[in-house]
Order: structure tokens, then sequence, then C-alpha cells
């Protein structure tokens, strides 16, 4: 595969001083100004890289035309009910366009874990909307943007300039009245971005005043353990200003923002503005927004296209003795607007600031169709000659009912835990701003506690560091919801009520999700929560893929992690006869099987239909079982949670069960059967596999532990006899004197080297499980990938390809035999890691970081090519 100098050319990553001078991030340290040592950078003159399409051949062309076809009466029906496909085939323009934005969204998200994100770019765009679950607006709102404005005193110096690149798309030209009208004039090779998540650092350098030093801290909570806060819809954003100029500057800091949640919704008319005050001295203005199209107007009970949710906006500004805000509560975007951009940018040109007598303006008049409102925030403060100030200013939104397609509505779980649900105001969000905002100063001390142990730690590598926080961006990215568990009971009574459980389409024989009250038992008190496998693959908590990202969750949010084990632990005794076609080949099957475990919570409408994924019947599949058990196992260990080892004994056992019907010769060992029945859903298996079969060994020790721990002795003995047998047959088919066969069948790939099969070993490893086979074993198997599947792919610069012929060359059978994931990479080298070989392990996770968080970028092969938005990568 060649000696991998293509990724060796550029430099890796930079370091703090080599972007910014050391006189500059000297003069910025202090109440944290300065970015830290470690941190993923870009100058803000950079562009992300246009990335290589990952293309199929004609092979797989050919073999996929009848999914194609398929797949577009699928899509033509969803469409027809005003739903997107859970499927990221046919929608290739989506997917080129997130792969073009894939380096300039890490890492940093405005709002934490509860329901939705919204992404900013390190050149400072807002984008990647995703408020409304099952939407994603990827365009810049580029109304959206922090502006500065200087006059030095006795006026003969003056500076303006929002504070993004004047190349950022969606401009016009400068003589309208829009935003091109403002002062463009940033050229970004003397500002840079620092990211290190929740916390990211702009400095700019002497832009747009060269005696102006100036840091935007922007946090959020996102506190391990802290489930409250970190729920909290909010980002702030702590502006350092250093004068390094001979004369008093006065210095105005102007935050702007459209009534929008992205796409055309700012032209849906029917939006409203209003400023208020805030008792900790805030000074907000806040914009009434629907999720499309605004029916009737502010107040915020009003209905939305498509009866969505409304969501209101709140900025604001931290006012003190040094720093005054003013607000300016509504402005437009065209030459008809009562106030127009122009002359919003000329106010703040000229003054510095806006009439405070706008605090008294009150609620706007609704908008009119194709008219945008916007909203601005300004804070001035004078810098002494050499001094230092610090200005505050804030967003947040209120959006406390989740609505899904199919008519589900849920209260957000932040406002169970600010507020009783049932009384709700939809302003009291953006009005409680400030009594929350004003607790970032000890949201940055429990960061810091959480971080500086390992970004202290002098053993550990730079790009370690730094990839190992901000891979967690997804858990915010991914188009999350978070729920209150008491508005899921609510839904499941006005469902029985309505007599849904009759619905013909839903013929389960066991209780759904949500219709029986002891399942809403919140036993960790922290709701419901749910995430996308990627924003093209629309399915909530898919858990083949949670079996590789959930280790996150477990180590930061554990209460989170064991309430999605329990939703999937009650779907598994869930029956759901409804009829579905499968996009592979045409059959017709029932959604859910009793004892299977399920893909996903759903789509449209989660925890009441599961399984939203349709191209292979997942209930044939051999490693969601396993998976299930070892997760189970893994988070009992972790947690020592008695109650919820007993809570899913009961569906642990049966699916267990559940694969006995795929041990097809009775030998203890479970067969696959020909089609891609696993997670490797275009990669066909045939016989005892090396993934699923290690799997299965792992998944029979963890149930014997699990059944020990709770008391159940004869249950444990058989799992192990049944290991014993099972364990004999797996290396007695497999094993080669060096790795374990791809499968036990007669293709030319059935001696290819998978990356991933040693997947069970890993779990068994981190769960404090004896291993499944000698060390020895293990460890050959171990260096045979690493000199395979590893070294032998731009000399170990990219992570670990999945498939490898034994000839060294890529395995083509399909896409996925010669991609690269990133959650497979870390999983190997996690394995390593637990097996001694620090310098494989290292080594191979490294490629990952250089092909995703390098200067290159995904420049070359992508990992995961199919979803740029995956979490895998966690």
């Amino acid at each position: 595969m060649g000696s991998g100098n293509l990724l060796n050319r550029k430099k890796r990553s930079w370091r703090a001083d080599e972007l910014v001078s050391k006189s500059t991030l000297q003069l910025l340290d202090f109440d944290d100004g300065s970015p830290p040592k470690h941190a993923w950078r870009r100058k803000l003159s950079s562009h992300a890289n246009r990335l290589k399409e990952f293309s199929v051949t004609f092979r797989e062309a050919i073999k996929m035309m009848k999914l194609g076809l398929r797949l577009w009466s699928y899509i033509r029906e969803e469409a027809s009910h005003g739903r997107i496909d859970n499927l990221p085939i046919g929608r290739k323009h989506r997917l080129i366009h997130s792969l073009g934005r894939a380096i300039d969204l890490q890492p940093h998200k405005e709002y934490r874990l509860v329901s939705g994100s919204i992404s900013r770019g390190f050149r400072g765009e807002f984008k990647h909307w995703q408020i409304s679950p099952g939407t994603c607006e990827m365009s810049p709102v580029m109304a959206n943007q922090f502006s500065i404005f200087i006059t030095r005193e006795g006026g003969n110096k003056r500076y303006s300039s929002v504070l993004a690149p004047g190349q950022l798309d969606g401009l016009k030209k400068p003589s309208d009245d829009g935003i091109s009208s403002w002062d463009w004039k940033l050229r970004g090779d003397r500002s840079t971005y620092h990211a290190l998540f929740p916390r990211a650092w702009t400095v700019y350098d002497g832009e747009p005043d060269p005696e102006l030093k100036v840091s935007c801290r922007q946090i959020s909570p996102f506190i391990p353990h802290n489930y409250q806060e970190s729920s909290l819809p909010t980002s702030v954003f702590v502006y350092t200003l250093v004068n390094t100029g001979k004369e008093r500057a006065k210095v105005s800091l102007l935050m702007t923002w459209a009534n929008s949640v992205g796409g055309l919704s700012h032209q849906s008319g029917g939006h409203v503005n209003e400023p208020f005050r805030g008792k900790w001295n805030f000074r907000c203005s806040s914009t009434s927004q629907a999720s499309h199209q605004m029916i009737t107007p502010f107040p915020m009970v009003s209905l939305t296209a498509n009866n969505n949710p409304p969501v209101t906006f709140a900025i604001a500004a931290c006012e003190n003795q040094n720093v005054s805000v003013t607000v300016l509560p509504v402005f437009g975007l065209s030459a008809e607007s009562s106030v127009t951009a122009r002359e919003m940018w000329g106010t703040m040109a000229q003054d510095g600031c806006f009439d405070r007598d706008n605090f008294n303006a009150g609620a706007s008049m609704p908008s009119s169709l194709g008219d945008t409102v916007c909203a601005a925030v300004s804070a001035s403060t004078w810098v002494e000659p050499q001094g230092r100030c610090t200005v505050v200013l804030a967003l947040a939104w209120s959006s406390p009912k989740v609505k899904f397609k199919k008519g589900s509505t849920y209260y957000s779980e932040v406002y169970k835990i600010l507020w009783n649900f049932a009384k709700i105001s939809y302003k009291l969000g953006p009005r409680r701003l400030d009594e929350y905002v004003f607790d970032y100063k000890h949201w940055e001390e429990e960061i810091d506690k959480w971080q500086t142990p390992i970004l202290c730690d002098e053993r550990l590598p730079e790009w370690y560091k730094i990839t190992l926080f901000n891979e967690l961006y997804f858990l915010v990215a991914g188009g999350t919801v978070w729920i209150d568990s008491e508005s899921l009971v609510a839904d499941a009574d006005e469902r029985s009520n309505s007599g849904v459980l009759e619905d013909s389409t839903c013929n389960s024989t066991v209780p759904l999700i949500g219709f029986n009250p002891p399942d809403f038992d919140d036993r960790e008190n922290v709701g419901k929560f749910l995430y996308l496998e990627g924003i093209e693959y629309f399915m909530w908590c898919t858990y083949d893929v949670h079996f590789y990202a959930s280790f996150a969750l477990l180590e930061l949010f554990p209460k989170i992690e064991l309430s999605i084990q329990r939703d999937f632990a009650r779907a598994v005794l869930r029956e759901d006869k409804s009829r579905v076609r499968f996009l592979a080949d045409g059959t017709w099957g029932i959604r859910k099987v009793i004892g299977a475990v399920a893909h996903d919570l759903g789509a449209h409408d989660p925890w009441h239909e599961l399984n939203a994924y349709n191209i292979h019947d997942t209930s044939r599949w051999k490693d969601l079982n396993p998976k299930f058990v070892l997760q189970i196992y893994r988070d009992f260990a972790a947690t020592g949670d008695m109650s919820f080892g007993k809570d899913v004994w009961p569906a642990v056992c049966t699916a267990m069960e559940y694969m006995e019907q795929f041990d097809h010769d009775g030998d203890g060992m479970i067969e696959n059967d020909g089609f891609p029945d696993q997670t490797y859903d275009a990669w066909t298996v045939q016989g005892v596999s090396a993934y699923c079969g290690c799997l299965w060994l792992a998944a029979l020790q963890a149930a014997a532990a699990l059944a020990r721990s709770l008391g159940h002795d004869d249950y444990a003995e058989r799992c192990m006899v049944r290991f014993a047998k099972a364990k004999f047959v797996f290396e007695a088919r497999l094993w080669n004197g060096s790795y374990f066969n791809y499968d036990s069948g007669t293709s030319y790939n059935s001696r290819s080297i998978q990356a991933d099969q040693l997947a069970g070993q890993w779990y068994t490893a981190s769960s404090g499980l004896p291993p499944l086979f000698d060390q020895d074993r293990i460890k050959c198997t171990l260096q045979k990938i690493f000199d395979y599947n590893v070294m032998r792919v731009k000399g170990g610069r990219m992570g670990a390809v999945n498939g490898m012929h034994p000839n060294g060359k890529v395995d083509e059978t399909c896409m996925q035999s010669r991609e690269i994931w990133t959650g497979v990479t870390y999983g190997l080298a996690a394995t390593m890691l637990l097996h001694g070989m620090e310098h494989q392990a290292f080594t191979t996770a490294e490629g990952i970081y250089i092909a995703g968080w390098s200067e290159e970028g995904y420049g070359v092969l992508v990992p995961n090519s199919r979803s740029m938005d995956s979490r895998r990568p966690l």
C-alpha cells in the first residue's frame, strides 16, 4: 500500500505559540483568556480540504441496483408522509455537503446534552442546526455574528469589523442594505481557533486593531456526572481585551442574531423580538422562532407548520461598573425594514452603542411572510493603555417540547430540572438565562478538574489528549434528544385512552414501551436519552454502533448509559407484528421479534415504533444479542448497580436463549447464514465467523458472570459448559496459526484478516473477565492485525482497514471491507493496550488522529466514509 509518506509531508498539529505570538499569549493569560497548551488549532484564514468522495465499484453498483429501486420507492413513500428516510443511500447531496465541512465543524457545539444543537465553525459561522428531531439545516445563518467596534481616545483611529473572515459564503455585494453592508475586514491570517471540547478559544492577534489583543472563550456546560447543568440550553462567550496601545480605547462588542432555526425558517413570518433585563445585570433580547412557519404570533403558545413546537432564543450581555449594555430589539435585512442592517451597523460604527430607551420598547409586531427579523446586543467598555478588561455575552434558547414526525410530543429534560413541566411558560427559558449563565466560572472549574489530570500526564502524547476530548463533540452533535420521563408516561396514557393500542399496525403481544407504568420507573432520574448514529443515518441509538460509542457515556454520564440499556432491555421482551419490507432482498417480515435485540429505538416515533433500519431483517443478525449482553455486564461491573442487574436479567436470559436457534449443528457455536447478518451490513459472512463468534464466546462468559453476581449459579454453570464447547469449535474452525480467519466458508475472503475480530475480547478485558483465548494467541492476532491492517495502509497513518488479505492487499469484497472505521480502530487500539502492546496501540489510534484531525483533515480516504458525523468514534 505504500510507505505512507503522503501524510508526513505536513505538520500534524501546532503548538499555541506557533500560531499566536508568545507575547500575546502572555498578555491574554488572565481570567483563562489564553488558549490551552493542548488544543486543535486552525487559522481563521484556512479552509477545509475538499475531500475525496468514497465511490462504489462497478460490480457493487450492479449488485445494488435492485436495492436502489426498492430504496427509491421507500423514499417516495416516506416523503408522501412528510418524513425523511432513515438511510443515507440516495441522499448524495447531503453526504457531500457533510464531507465538505467535516473539518470546520470541529469540534464545538452551542447546545449541551439536552434536545438539539447548533454548530459553530472554526471561522465563526453558526450552522448545522439540529433543533427539531430529524431535521438538520447545514448552511450557516450569516446574520448570526460577533462584531467589534474600536475608537481610540481622540477619535483619530477607528476600527470596525465582523469577527469572521469576509470570504464566507452567503455574502452579496456590499451596496445592499443587508449584512453585506457590514465591514467584513477580518483577513483571519492573524486570528486563530483553539478547540478543546467543551471549550474553544478564538484569538484575534491585532485584528482589526493592531494594538488590541482579543480572545473569545466559548464555554458550554458539558460537565461529567453533572446532569442538571449539562442539560442547560446555553453557551457563554467571554471576551478578554488587552490594550497594548498608548491611548485609551473604547471597545464595543456586538452580537447579532436572526430569528431563525436555520434554512428558510427566518422568512416564515409571525416572529417576535422583545428586550428585557435580568436580575444578575444581564441585558437581553429574545426572539420567538417557530420550527418552520409561525401561524399564530408571540406570546409563545403558538402553532407552527406540521404543529412543530416553537423555539425562543435569547442573546445577552453582562453589565457592570465597567461594561455598559444596550440592545436593538429589531432590525431587518431588506431595504423595507424599519431599521435596516446597514443602519444598525452605522449606529454602532458612529456611537458604539444603541439607545438605552430600547429596553422599554416591548414586544415587536410579528414579522411578515418573507421578512427576516434580527436582534442585537452591544457591550461597551473603555480599556486603559496596557489595561485589560473582560466582557461576557451569552446565547440560550427555550424549546421545552420535543415533537416527532408521527405525532408524539414530550417535554425536554431541562424543564423537569428547572421547572415543573406542567407549568411552563415558553418565556421562562430566556428570562432565566441570567440565573444559570452566571455560573460559567463554576462550569470551568469543574471542566478543569475533569481535564487537568489527563492534560498534565506527560506519559500521554499530545495528539491523544486533543483527540480524547474533541471526539466527544458527537454526544451533543448527534441530533441529541433528552426528554423528561414523566412526559413519556403522559404520552402513554394519552395513547391508551385514545385506543392506540388497538391500532392494527402495531400488533404487540406484550405492552409497548410506555404503555405499562412500571416501564417508566426512571431509576436513574435522568429521563430518556436518544442520539443518532449520524446525520445521514436517521435512527435513534443504533445498538450495533452504541457498542463502540457507549464507553464515553459510561465514563462521563453513567446514569444516561444505564437508562439507554434499560430501554433496550425492555425492547428485548417486545414484539411488533407490523409488516416491514426489507430493502436488501425485497422480502417481508415483522418489525420486531421477541427475544431479538432491537437494532435501534426507532426514527419518527421512538420508544413506540422500534427498528427504523430496514435494509436487512435484524432479527437474524448474529451480533446484536451478544453485544447487548456484553454491554449489560460491562455497565453492571463498572457501576456495581445491583438494581440495574436485576432489572435487566430477564432480558439477558431471553436474549441468550434467542441465540440458540443460530447454533445449527448443536456444537455450542453460532453460525452466520451467508448474508451480511451483522453490523458490517454489506459484508457477507458464512458459517462460523471471527467477529460474531468471538462476540458469542464473550457473551457466554459475561452472562455467566452476571448470573453468579445475581445468585443464579446453575445458569452460570450452563453458560460456561457451552462456552467451553463453543471455544473449541471456534479455534478449531478459524485459528490458522497467526490469526482467526474471517469465517469458515470457502470464499476468497474467508481467510481475510478482520480488524474487528477480537471485539469480544476487547469487552472481556474491559470488564475484568478472564481472557477468551491464550494470551499468546491474543497477542499474535493483534500483532498480525497491526502489521497488515494498520501498517500496510499509508504506513500506519490512517488507522486499521476493516479487511486485509494475507497477501497484504486490502480486501475489496465490498465497501465496508475496504473502509476504515474510527470506532473499530479505537476499539482495536484499546484491546492492544489492555494486553500490554502500548506501542502498537498508540500507533494504531494515532492514525485516526492524523487522517481526521491533522492539517490534512480527511484529505485522503475517509474513516467510516459513509457518514462524517458518526458516533463510532466515541
